[in-house]
Protein backbone atom coordinates (compact mmCIF):
# COMPACT_ATOMS: atom_id res chain seq x y z
CA UNK A 1 0.00 0.00 0.00
CA UNK A 2 1.46 3.33 -0.88
CA UNK A 3 1.18 6.36 1.63
CA UNK A 4 0.36 9.37 0.54
CA UNK A 5 -0.24 13.01 1.67
CA UNK A 6 -3.39 13.48 0.81
CA UNK A 7 -3.32 17.52 2.26
CA UNK A 8 -0.83 17.90 -0.77
CA UNK A 9 -2.20 16.27 -2.79
CA UNK A 10 -5.87 18.00 -2.86
CA UNK A 11 -3.97 21.26 -2.44
CA UNK A 12 -1.61 20.75 -5.02
CA UNK A 13 -4.47 19.25 -7.61
CA UNK A 14 -6.69 22.25 -6.64
CA UNK A 15 -3.46 25.02 -7.65
CA UNK A 16 -3.68 23.02 -10.86
CA UNK A 17 -6.84 23.40 -11.38
CA UNK A 18 -7.36 26.78 -11.16
CA UNK A 19 -3.82 27.67 -13.23
CA UNK A 20 -5.52 25.39 -16.25
CA UNK A 21 -9.45 27.38 -15.55
CA UNK A 22 -7.16 30.62 -15.73
CA UNK A 23 -4.65 29.67 -18.64
CA UNK A 24 -7.66 28.36 -20.55
CA UNK A 25 -9.78 30.90 -20.25
CA UNK A 26 -6.68 33.92 -20.85
CA UNK A 27 -5.68 32.01 -24.22
CA UNK A 28 -9.23 31.53 -25.47
CA UNK A 29 -11.03 35.40 -24.39
CA UNK A 30 -8.32 37.18 -25.45
CA UNK A 31 -5.04 38.09 -27.21
CA UNK A 32 -1.85 37.05 -26.15
CA UNK A 33 0.52 38.33 -28.69
CA UNK A 34 4.36 37.49 -28.44
CA UNK A 35 7.12 38.48 -25.21
CA UNK A 36 7.72 41.65 -27.53
CA UNK A 37 4.34 43.00 -28.06
CA UNK A 38 2.13 41.42 -24.78
CA UNK A 39 -1.51 41.36 -25.39
CA UNK A 40 -3.81 41.56 -22.40
CA UNK A 41 -3.79 37.79 -22.21
CA UNK A 42 -0.49 36.98 -21.90
CA UNK A 43 0.10 37.92 -18.15
CA UNK A 44 -2.87 35.62 -17.09
CA UNK A 45 -1.29 33.05 -19.25
CA UNK A 46 2.15 32.64 -18.12
CA UNK A 47 0.45 33.05 -14.46
CA UNK A 48 -1.51 30.24 -15.13
CA UNK A 49 0.93 28.51 -16.67
CA UNK A 50 3.19 29.30 -13.60
CA UNK A 51 0.44 28.25 -10.97
CA UNK A 52 0.59 24.74 -12.99
CA UNK A 53 4.10 24.44 -12.48
CA UNK A 54 3.49 24.91 -8.52
CA UNK A 55 0.76 22.67 -8.05
CA UNK A 56 3.09 19.82 -9.53
CA UNK A 57 6.01 20.76 -7.34
CA UNK A 58 3.29 19.99 -4.75
CA UNK A 59 1.75 17.52 -5.99
CA UNK A 60 4.72 14.57 -6.57
CA UNK A 61 6.35 14.80 -3.30
CA UNK A 62 2.99 14.74 -1.91
CA UNK A 63 2.70 10.71 -3.57
CA UNK A 64 5.63 9.77 -1.89
CA UNK A 65 5.39 10.85 1.70
CA UNK A 66 2.47 9.67 4.16
CA UNK A 67 0.00 12.56 5.89
CA UNK A 68 -3.63 12.27 7.39
CA UNK A 69 -6.57 12.70 5.49
CA UNK A 70 -8.00 16.45 5.87
CA UNK A 71 -11.20 16.78 6.94
CA UNK A 72 -13.47 19.47 6.14
CA UNK A 73 -14.53 22.00 9.02
CA UNK A 74 -17.66 23.94 8.48
CA UNK A 75 -16.95 26.94 10.49
CA UNK A 76 -13.80 28.32 8.45
CA UNK A 77 -15.67 27.41 5.48
CA UNK A 78 -18.56 29.63 6.69
CA UNK A 79 -16.29 32.47 8.00
CA UNK A 80 -14.46 32.88 5.26
CA UNK A 81 -17.13 33.12 2.50
CA UNK A 82 -19.19 35.79 4.68
CA UNK A 83 -16.02 37.78 4.93
CA UNK A 84 -15.71 37.72 0.90
CA UNK A 85 -19.25 38.59 0.67
CA UNK A 86 -19.41 41.33 2.98
CA UNK A 87 -15.87 42.38 1.22
CA UNK A 88 -17.87 42.65 -2.30
CA UNK A 89 -21.00 44.34 -0.79
CA UNK A 90 -18.97 47.27 1.12
CA UNK A 91 -16.57 48.03 -1.36
CA UNK A 92 -18.81 50.46 -3.63
CA UNK A 93 -20.63 51.43 -1.23
CA UNK A 94 -18.31 52.27 1.61
CA UNK A 95 -14.87 51.94 0.09
CA UNK A 96 -11.67 49.66 0.04
CA UNK A 97 -10.41 51.00 3.38
CA UNK A 98 -13.98 50.04 5.62
CA UNK A 99 -13.94 47.13 3.43
CA UNK A 100 -11.25 45.26 3.72
CA UNK A 101 -11.69 46.17 8.07
CA UNK A 102 -14.61 44.62 8.02
CA UNK A 103 -13.63 41.54 5.78
CA UNK A 104 -10.79 41.20 7.45
CA UNK A 105 -12.90 41.12 10.80
CA UNK A 106 -15.33 38.71 9.93
CA UNK A 107 -12.46 36.17 8.24
CA UNK A 108 -10.99 36.68 11.97
CA UNK A 109 -13.81 34.40 13.15
CA UNK A 110 -12.73 31.62 11.52
CA UNK A 111 -9.98 30.88 13.98
CA UNK A 112 -10.32 31.42 17.78
CA UNK A 113 -6.64 31.73 17.73
CA UNK A 114 -6.61 35.61 17.57
CA UNK A 115 -7.79 37.86 20.59
CA UNK A 116 -10.43 40.74 19.23
CA UNK A 117 -7.14 43.54 20.08
CA UNK A 118 -5.04 41.32 17.72
CA UNK A 119 -8.20 40.97 15.28
CA UNK A 120 -8.50 44.50 15.22
CA UNK A 121 -4.88 45.13 14.71
CA UNK A 122 -4.63 43.34 11.94
CA UNK A 123 -7.46 44.51 10.30
CA UNK A 124 -6.15 48.34 10.76
CA UNK A 125 -2.55 47.04 9.23
CA UNK A 126 -4.57 45.22 6.19
CA UNK A 127 -6.28 47.80 5.72
CA UNK A 128 -3.71 50.33 5.57
CA UNK A 129 -1.69 47.92 3.55
CA UNK A 130 -4.05 47.56 0.56
CA UNK A 131 -4.38 51.50 1.07
CA UNK A 132 -0.94 51.73 0.08
CA UNK A 133 -1.27 49.30 -2.60
CA UNK A 134 -4.17 49.76 -4.53
CA UNK A 135 -4.35 53.33 -4.46
CA UNK A 136 -0.82 54.84 -3.55
CA UNK A 137 1.11 51.94 -5.78
CA UNK A 138 -1.22 50.60 -8.53
CA UNK A 139 -3.19 53.96 -8.97
CA UNK A 140 -6.49 51.93 -9.16
CA UNK A 141 -9.51 54.24 -8.97
CA UNK A 142 -11.55 53.08 -6.18
CA UNK A 143 -12.32 55.60 -3.45
CA UNK A 144 -10.39 54.85 0.14
CA UNK A 145 -13.79 55.96 2.20
CA UNK A 146 -17.02 56.18 0.17
CA UNK A 147 -19.88 57.43 2.70
CA UNK A 148 -23.32 56.67 1.29
CA UNK A 149 -25.18 58.75 3.69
Amino acid sequence: MRSVDYRDLIGGTLIILAGAVGMYHSLTAFQVGTAARMGPGYFPAITGGLLILCGILIVIPALRRAGPMPTLELRPLIWISLSVLAFALLVLPFGLVPAVIVQSLVASQADRKLSRKGSLLLAVGLAGGAWVIFKGGLGVILPAFAWPW
